[in-house]
């Protein structure tokens, strides 16, 4: 099973100020941990939402896009960063989360990610998921 894990940090990410040295090596070995037991799939950190954009598209599928410049106001909805893993089964993931250096108010949700064959009522040919896995296989190869 794959998880996205959504670090949500709390306001002090939104000052721009790095971690310092310690966080960073606390944080390093967890990763390192995770690519030795063959966990992680991929993860980064997020820079300060005041350097992002926000586009919402408008419901019933008329009007344009709204694009919106950051920062974004409502602090417990700013991701601060993400890992994806691979693991036999969700308690595996929280497990693994339960490890994550996080602190001062810190918070990690998962999520499992859908998976082409999750699609086969939607896609009884099979086409349409054949195709995803030539787009993931030509992903993989740029790598």
């Amino acid at each position: 099973m794959r998880f996205m894990v959504i670090m949500y940090p709390g306001p002090q990410a939104e000052t721009g100020v790095l971690p310092d040295e310690k966080a960073l090596a606390e944080m390093g070995k967890f990763n390192e941990e995770m690519v030795k037991a063959g966990v992680l799939l991929s993860g980064e950190g997020l820079k300060p939402s005041s350097q992002g954009v926000r586009i919402r598209f408008p419901s019933g599928g008329g009007g344009k896009p709204q694009v919106s410049d950051g920062p974004f106001t409502e602090s417990k909805e700013i991701i601060g960063g993400f890992w994806m893993i691979q693991v036999k089964s969700k308690e595996e993931a929280v497990e693994w989360m339960k490890r994550c250096p996080a602190s001062n108010g810190e918070m990690i949700e998962l999520r499992p990610v859908f998976e082409t064959e999750d699609f086969a009522p939607s896609d009884p040919s099979g086409e349409l998921r054949a195709a995803e896995h030539r787009l993931r296989d030509q992903v993989a190869t740029k790598k």
